[in-house]
């Protein structure tokens, strides 16, 4: 197996002052294309997307990206690494293409019309060229998320995190982004970490499902949901109804609340077969550390 563009991490821990202990061992081998880090608040996500940037160190654990240590040469992977924070801010009155500039100099692009290349190459790639001279404080979220994709991939990084790229954009736009973020992927290993169960589903080629500092289930989306096939049962019941036994989520319709529940065969006739999907995989996983069944629209 060739360690090109390939990010290995192993035993990786993180216990903070308080004593929280956001990661608790955590593995993964990643390849370039989409990889999607689905989890709740709390789950360590954020704890681990600023390991992997060389942001804070592990307790324990090792890094490695192209079969170099990172904790060891953290210049190596800062020198390849883009990263898309969830807030994106921007000075007033400076255009995107001004700012993408200013950022390419950042970046090292010290000769002028290089880094004019550069900033109208990923202008284009990120269909913003059209408002490329209006502030970036007038853009829209959905505008801001790809002018921010644009930045992080200033000098192609073969390594872009980007976390929770997708909350509050309308479908549109989240669209959009999706097909930004799958352009990228081709170059390079795009680490998406999100809530949003429908943004791993339909991007991510592989993903891991983080909670309480452990990854709780690692795979391609399929590979997760074959198992449950045949195992899942739905049905709908008054909202004032007792939740059915092995629950596994809710989820609130104009008719009642509409039930998942895992069994070998359905517990009676008013249960019909349910078609499984990355969502129930979700909330086994959930339920399994001991949460109690949410909302699909929470998860959401």
């Amino acid at each position: 197996m060739t360690d090109e563009n390939t990010l290995m991490v192993r035993g990786l821990k993180k216990t903070y002052g308080n004593g929280v202990q956001a990661l608790k061992g955590v593995d993964l081998l990643i390849k370039p294309g989409l990889y999607g880090l689905l989890g709740p608040n709390g789950a360590g996500k954020s704890t681990l997307m600023r390991t992997l940037a060389t942001l804070q160190p592990p307790d324990s654990g090792s890094i490695t990206f192209n079969g170099v240590d990172v904790l060891k040469d953290p210049d190596y992977l800062r020198s390849r690494l883009g990263y898309l924070p969830q807030n994106i801010g921007a000075y007033p009155g400076v255009s995107g293409r001004s700012l993408l500039k200013r950022i390419a100099a950042l970046k090292g692009y010290t000769n002028k019309s290089e880094r004019e290349a550069e900033a109208e190459h990923l202008l284009h790639r990120v269909n913003l060229h059209d408002a490329a001279d209006r502030a970036v404080a007038t853009y829209s979220g959905g505008m801001l998320r790809r002018f921010g994709i644009a930045a992080a991939f200033i000098g192609s990084p073969k390594l872009l995190i980007v976390d929770e790229p997708t909350a509050g954009l309308d479908p549109t736009e989240r669209r959009r982004f999706h097909h930004v973020l799958a352009d990228f992927a081709a170059d390079a290993i795009v680490l998406l970490s999100t809530h949003i169960i429908d943004d791993v589903e339909n991007l991510c080629a592989r993903l891991s499902i983080l909670a309480k500092g452990r990854i709780l289930a690692e795979g391609a989306p399929a590979e997760l949901i074959a198992p449950f096939d045949g195992r899942l049962w739905t049905k709908t019941v008054p909202n004032e109804s007792q939740a059915p036994e092995n629950a596994l989520y809710e989820t609130p319709t104009s008719e009642g609340l509409r039930y998942v529940v895992e069994r070998d065969a359905a517990p009676d006739e008013s249960y019909v077969s349910h078609k499984p999907r990355l969502e129930d995989v979700y909330h086994h996983a959930m339920q399994r550390i001991g949460n109690t069944p949410a909302s699909s629209a929470e998860a959401a």
